[in-house]
């Protein structure tokens, strides 16, 4: 591929980079380092796999890929004990090689980069930042609803990982906006580059709330055998008709129609028989009320068993 051509692939199905024209200039170098950071969770889902599939576009755009493992920041937001999130964190490294990143991905536990030189340096930012402008920062990623002085830590810690880690291009869900405007604001005033960032949009939950979450149970897991992701699909909110914020009309977009031109939707004939549909007549046909839910769900819960495939065998034997 071109620039022109990677630049392409790196911004499909994005929310926004920032700054584009930044990017194209990184893709000259020979060098060039892409991170994302993601809390331990319990489980590693669809949501999580938007986001590693934006890292391996930027993996055949020549970048080197990190892959921050924030135990540390997971602790801050009340999320475990550092004993239970070390234990959580091997498992989703597991995960994450599962779903096909190549093998010089630099796994980093957020622990292990804990040194003096490096709390030196996030002390110098938080002179730099306001309580105000920290705890904003924090809105859509904290766990809790009450504010202590941990909550005004996590996103400049995460600021001096960014440098601390020498990252080009920082990656993450719309959530983690406010925390990379803040390293664009403040690193430079440290004498350090701004990151390019780029945010990949949120995948609604299976139950239609906001974003796919292991804590809220919404969520279908790469691990997840074909019998748990028909049923999950089967119980997940898709009204008739509607294709807007529709989660499972998201899974189809995300996930079967990024490999196929076009899916068979397979129906006895006495309910119209079957249907072989680009993904824009998907729209307009299930828009049109053409298209009962559970045609579509049956659908997608089979194409999604066969997309995880691969991952789920990796799962197995390692």
């Amino acid at each position: 591929m071109n620039i022109e051509e990677h630049i392409a692939n790196i911004s499909k199905d994005t929310a926004e980079i920032i700054e584009l024209d930044e990017l194209k200039q990184l893709l000259q170098e020979d060098e060039k380092v892409a991170y994302v950071g993601f809390e331990p969770s319990g489980k590693i889902h669809l949501g999580h796999g938007l986001t590693i599939k934006k890292m391996k576009d930027l993996q055949d755009a020549g970048f080197k890929i990190k892959i921050f493992i924030a135990n540390l920041h997971a602790f801050l937001n009340d999320k475990g004990t550092l004993e239970e999130l070390d234990q959580i964190a091997q498992y989703n490294i597991k995960c994450f090689k599962a779903l096909g990143l190549s093998e010089d991905t630099e796994f980093i536990l957020g622990s292990d980069r804990m040194t003096p030189e490096f709390m030196f340096k996030v002390f110098k930012a938080a002179t730099m930042t306001s309580i105000q402008r920290a705890q904003r920062s924090m809105a859509q990623v904290s766990r809790g609803e009450s504010h202590n002085v941990a909550e005004a830590m996590y996103p400049i810690m995460q600021v001096l990982d960014i440098q601390d880690l020498n990252i080009d291009v920082a990656v993450g869900g719309m959530e983690q906006r406010k925390i990379h405007m803040l390293a664009r604001e403040v690193l430079p005033k440290m004498g350090y580059d701004a990151p390019v960032c780029i945010h990949i949009p949120l995948i609604h939950g299976t139950d239609g709330s906001d974003k796919m979450s292991s804590s809220k149970g919404n969520f279908i897991a790469i691990d997840d055998s074909p019998k748990e992701i028909k049923q999950k699909i089967n119980k997940s909110y898709c009204p008739i008709g509607v294709t807007e914020d529709n989660p499972v009309i998201e899974l189809a977009h995300y996930y079967i129609f990024d490999e196929h031109e076009s899916i068979l939707i397979e129906r006895p004939e006495k309910f119209g028989g079957n249907l072989e549909l680009t993904e824009d007549e998907l729209l307009k046909v299930y828009e049109n009320e053409e298209l009962h839910p559970m045609d579509l769900k049956n659908t997608v819960a089979k194409y999604l068993a066969e997309r995880l495939e691969p991952a789920r065998k990796y799962m197995e034997e390692n």
